[in-house]
């Protein structure tokens, strides 16, 4: 656990007891505040009054009497409208903040020498395989690393801080619309596309928020940005203007805003840019960048890592996530062959583009977190044909951004709410309701092994998990379990 000063003798109010409320309020008694506890749900409250925490109604509570709000990253914060703990906070002139925000303190905290070094990650997709990539980089290397909040374990509840050690933080837009002084050492945005956008009022209160991320690095650090899409590209461009460190990341043939025909300043190869980053010596170019492409890195024309052999990589997706391991890896002092030996030996995310098993010919891939259609996307341009599994609670647009892909589709299995919609989006694309996990599972591993020769069944439900089960993780065990009862053969790690 990291202890949390600054609140010393004084009330910190805590309002939702999930993972990162209960963790936050140890954390904070742990640094001597009497943090006080509240939650809509029964049993949150009881499990905070077992622990010997005060639980005080926070309707009747005197506000004026509290030093901060520590808000659940599941409360809204002003979008559809703020959490009535917001207003009362607002009207009591009290700060609101959240884990991510308490775990920066801790560490600035601490005297400049015996500091952590922090890399955060965020992004509407690839952020969690980033970050479990980024941690099993610097953990082959030998190097003390602890890795969490959105991934995992909370933030607050890692190791306390030395000065060897690296956290590896996943950071979703809601907690970093809750942060003020949080400023990683590399700071990674993977990419951004339409998501949650009722919570943020818009695209550009969600922009605004993934741009969090960066708002408050020192001149010394380093930002990875995705600029595949208009807003990265905007973020990168303005972050240039104000003379920070950037470093594009693509899976284009050209980093956009560069010019890879010029010698000066043109795009700088990773290894290049972050070698005098890490001296803390030279200027730092201003159109450096690295192009992803499925199999390999390059920059400026030259390769950075071949990573044909590194089988939980696959597809262009996993080669930008690669690219922002690499540079980071780099950045934090490691060699050039160490981060590509990382990259190659990486054994996967479970979930994300997870081999659960092999039936004869066919391959059974789960992508259970693929819970939007952009997730889906990554997916699906990943395999030439695929037995796709798809459906559940749908997000906004449904599956209708990816009436391109559907060649890749041999066919669909759709299950959950989504299931009739999905299908009349598919139309003459080959489909079925199968409604459940298992029938799903049964339908299309019939049917890939019918099909002959190597085939792959691809769970990418684009769609969130909620109407059959309690998160990604539990339906991603349902298709593996599904699998495994028809007799597959667990795939051996990469």
């Amino acid at each position: 656990m990291i202890p949390v000063p600054g609140f010393e003798g004084r009330r910190v109010a805590v309002f939702g007891l999930g993972r990162s409320g209960i963790t936050a309020a140890r954390a904070l008694q742990a640094g001597g505040a009497t943090p006080i506890l509240w939650d809509d749900g029964v049993s949150g409250r009881m499990q905070a009054e077992a622990e010997g925490f005060v639980v005080e109604d926070l309707t009747r509570a005197d506000w004026s009497g509290f030093a901060a709000l520590v808000l659940s990253p599941g409360a809204p914060l002003t979008h559809p409208k703020p959490h009535w703990t917001v207003e009362r906070a607002h009207a009591a002139g009290v700060p609101v903040i959240g884990d991510v925000e308490l775990f920066a303190r801790a560490l600035h905290a601490l005297p400049e020498g015996r500091r952590p070094r922090v890399v955060a990650i965020t992004g509407t997709n690839g952020k969690s395989t980033t970050t479990a990539l980024i941690g099993w980089v610097l953990k082959s290397t030998g190097l003390s690393v602890h890795i969490g909040g959105n991934i995992g374990i909370g933030v607050l509840a890692l190791p306390a801080p030395t000065p060897d050690a690296v956290y590896v933080i996943e950071v979703s837009s809601y907690q970093l619309d809750l942060t003020t002084t949080f400023a990683p050492d590399v700071a990674i945005l993977t990419n951004i596309s339409p998501d949650h956008l009722d919570r943020h009022g818009g695209m550009e209160g969600y922009v605004a928020a993934k741009q969090r991320i960066f708002q408050t690095q020192g001149d010394a650090a380093l930002a990875l940005v995705g600029v595949d899409e208009i807003w990265g590209r905007g973020i990168a461009a303005d972050l240039r203007g104000r003379g920070r460190r950037v470093c594009a990341v693509s899976t284009l043939s050209v980093i956009p805003g560069a010019d890879a025909q010029r010698s000066e300043p043109g795009i700088q190869t990773a290894a290049h840019v972050t070698e005098a980053w890490v001296q803390g010596s030279g200027t730092p170019p201003r159109n450096d960048g690295i192009e992803a492409a499925p199999g390999s890195l390059t920059s400026n024309g030259q390769l950075v890592a071949d990573l044909s052999t590194a089988r939980s990589l696959p597809g262009r997706h996993n080669a930008q996530n690669a690219a922002f391991a690499y540079a980071a890896a780099r950045a934090l002092g490691v060699s050039h062959e160490a981060a590509v030996e990382g990259l190659l030996t990486f054994p996967g995310l479970a979930h994300r583009m997870e081999a659960v098993g092999r039936l004869g010919s066919v391959r059974f891939i789960n992508d259970s977190k693929g819970t939007n259609a952009d997730a889906a996307r990554q997916a699906l341009a990943s395999y030439p044909s695929v037995f796709w599994i798809a459906g559940g609670k749908a997000k906004e647009g449904g599956i209708d951004s990816l009436r391109d892909l559907f060649p890749h589709v041999a066919k669909a299995y759709l299950i959950g709410e989504a299931a009739d919609a999905f299908s009349v989006t598919l139309a003459d694309t080959p489909h079925i309701v199968a409604h459940t996990m298992e029938r799903a599972v049964e339908l299309a591993a019939a049917d890939a092994a019918a099909a002959g020769g190597e085939q792959v069944v691809l769970l990418s439900p684009a769609c969130a998990s909620f109407d059959q089960f309690p998160d990604f993780e539990v339906r991603g065990e349902a298709f593996r379990a599904a699998v495994l009862a028809l007799g597959a053969k667990p795939e051996p790690a990469a």
